[in-house]
């Protein structure tokens, strides 16, 4: 019975994991490394999500990598992927030798299944010298749109007829969210932008060179827009075009003279001299923002709580002053409503009560009966006139 569970386990292990070698990749320091996670490679280690119908479906697969026993990837390696249906692109620049290894985690977001594989990037020294840099930006595409190789040869193929060099690669590609970019809107024609980062051996040529110029920064700010520095008008396709205005060169081959280093005393005063610390800020008066932060606000609290008790305590009419408004009869009216309701309430107790004199008439025609008159000490209360 053991064997028999142990065999099982072992089946359904191997039905969820698939075992596959090291992807191993090399790359030298200073250039730029891109590794495509192709959908497609993941797609044939999970099983159709509908076995019996004979049917692949494109399932919708998320990348996670991390670095081999921690939780993110190294400093100078990124990854994009822009949705599930896309493929992941694994970029940067080293700036040291040495060996990484890269866990990639794939889930597969229909059936929930996963796997996983292992890169492991070994980072060569510098394979070429390139102390004539360029950084080129591109505003109309996004950092996965351009990571794919044959969209790099086709920005190489421009930017070496505007170097008139064949001596050319990348150094890095950046994403302008990356540089402090804003994030475009989730419409056609919004695209967050590209910093692309060229190297050779070769100097610039005089069309590079008028980026420098002054001329040329002026004509930027001036015109408000995209201005072409004499004839770098190479553009095979629209998506790819340089943006002059945000292009920028750098010369490495200049030797920069490092900033001379402070010099570090013992800490130890000399024989007869007298520390003289640094003078002390001078007090500062805090009355003025105590005023404005406490005195004023409840200066202005205490005016408008007496303002709204005026308006509520000392505005109102009072009994008096309402009833010589009301008209007379209004007021007639209103206690003879209070009278009957009072007798009607009266008469709830028993059945056996006399008529109310509200049911009488006022005038009995066969008797000459009549109704007392209402006795008031008001002397605005109208007389009501019998029938005759």
């Amino acid at each position: 019975m053991a064997e028999w569970t142990s065999l099982v386990l072992t089946v359904c292990l191997a039905s969820v994991l698939v075992v596959k070698a090291d992807i191993k990749v090399h790359t030298p320091v200073g250039q730029l490394f891109v590794f495509e996670l192709q959908r497609d490679t993941f797609q044939n280690e999970f099983p159709p999500f509908l076995r019996h119908y004979g049917r692949v479906y494109n399932d919708p697969m998320v990348f996670k990598c991390n670095k081999q026993a921690f939780p993110d990837l190294p400093d100078w390696l990124r990854f994009t992927q822009r949705h599930p249906y896309n493929n992941g692109f694994l970029y940067g620049t080293p700036l040291a030798q040495g060996k990484t290894t890269i866990e990639i985690t794939v889930i597969n977001k229909r059936s929930y299944d996963t796997a996983k594989d292992r890169l492991i990037i070994t980072v060569d020294p510098p394979a070429k010298r390139m102390p004539y840099q360029a950084e080129f930006f591109i505003s109309m595409r996004d950092i996965e749109q351009v990571l794919p190789s044959t969209v790099q040869e086709d920005i190489k193929r421009d930017l070496k007829r505007i170097w008139k060099t064949k001596t050319l690669d990348f150094v890095n590609i950046t994403s302008a969210l990356d540089r402090g970019g804003r994030v475009p809107l989730p419409l056609a024609g919004h695209f967050e932008g590209v910093y692309v980062k060229v190297g050779s051996d070769q100097y610039f040529t005089e069309c590079l060179l008028r980026l420098q110029t002054a001329e040329h920064r002026r004509q930027c700010e001036v015109a408000g827009k995209d201005t072409v520095p004499g004839d770098c008008t190479v553009c095979s396709y629209s998506g790819i075009c340089v943006t002059w205005c945000k292009s920028t060169l750098i010369d490495l081959s200049r030797p920069v003279a490092p900033h001379p280093a402070p010099t570090v005393g013992t800490g130890i005063l000399d024989a007869g001299s007298v520390y003289d610390p640094p003078e002390s800020p001078p007090p500062r008066d805090f009355l003025p923002d105590y005023i404005v932060t406490v005195i004023v606000p409840l200066a202005l609290a205490i005016l408008l709580c007496a303002l709204l008790a005026y308006i509520m305590c000392c505005r109102r009419e009072g009994l008096e002053k309402r009833d010589a408004k009301t008209p007379d009869i209004q007021l007639y009216h209103h206690h003879t409503i209070h009278e009957n309701t009072t007798e009607l309430r009266s008469m709830a107790a028993g059945r056996g009560v006399p008529p109310p004199l509200s049911t009488r008439s006022m005038f009995n025609s066969r008797t000459g009966e009549t109704a007392p008159s209402f006795q008031t000490e008001s002397p605005r209360v109208p007389l009501i006139l019998a029938q005759q």
